[in-house]
């Protein structure tokens, strides 16, 4: 049986993201992680929030999670049990087996299933990405740019375009609102902006430096991809028109 387009999307970055949440879970915990003073727990929780959705959407892409059918269960119950494999062999690399990391683990992947029974791939995607940036930008007590400075400014830039780009393949799939109309310009806008002005004031409730050019460097992110796809369906219009108009 062909697999879908959903399912290629899931399928293929699973096998690659399984084998390496694995390995990175099995090596010693780089220096650079104590230096940023990365909240362990979060991380856990990340990491198996993004593996309970690759696995639910590769093997269910068009889906909603349903808790009276057994499949949900068998997911949940096999991600339970790699979670526990996974920390009782943290010994054998000198890093401590942690019933709390254990915990951490569960609740990334049944709070991904909860989410996942009440949207679909494309809106669930969208709030995996923003759950990841935010998590990722206010799990660590120190600054990150401090420490990676060319990362953070490749992050900042990248996770705020992903971001935007599927909150406006949402836009298209179920709000109907396409480009080059000005309401399509407001509307591919309006939430990345929220989202980003959202993170940036948790951080500085968390006591996190605020800073006003990672806040620049992903607003470009953010117009960067609005800007594009404006361009890109602007001029492919005419040619569209001039095509249909020969035929």
């Amino acid at each position: 049986m062909a697999l879908s387009r959903r399912q290629k999307l899931t399928i293929i970055p699973l096998l690659l993201y399984w084998p390496a949440i694995f390995v990175l879970g099995h090596i010693s915990i780089p220096r650079l992680v104590y230096e940023a003073g990365v909240s362990d727990k979060s991380l856990h929780l990340l990491a198996y929030l993004v593996l309970v959705f690759l696995l639910w959407f590769a093997i269910n892409p068009d889906r909603k999670v349903n808790w009276r059918r057994g499949t949900v269960w068998w997911v949940l119950l096999v991600v339970g049990l790699y979670g526990l494999v996974d920390e009782l062999l943290q010994h054998l690399v000198g890093r401590t087996c942690d019933i709390a990391d254990f915990l951490a683990n569960l609740a990334g992947a049944f709070g991904g299933l909860v989410l996942f029974a009440f949207v679909t791939f494309w809106p669930a995607l969208l709030v995996v990405t923003g759950i990841a940036v935010f998590l990722l930008t206010n799990l660590c007590r120190a600054n990150p740019a401090d420490l990676m400075p060319v990362t953070s400014v490749m992050f900042y830039l990248f996770a705020y375009g992903f971001f935007t780009l599927l909150w406006i393949q949402y836009m298209n799939l179920s709000l109907s609102l396409k480009a080059p109309r000005p309401k399509w310009i407001f509307g591919a806008l309006v939430l990345p902006i929220a989202f980003l002005l959202v993170v940036k004031l948790f951080s500085v409730i968390l006591g996190r430096p605020f800073s006003v050019s990672n806040v620049l460097i992903s607003a470009a992110g953010i117009a960067g991809v609005v800007v594009t796809i404006f361009l890109v369906t602007l001029f492919r219009r005419p040619c569209v028109q001039l095509r249909s108009g020969s035929t």
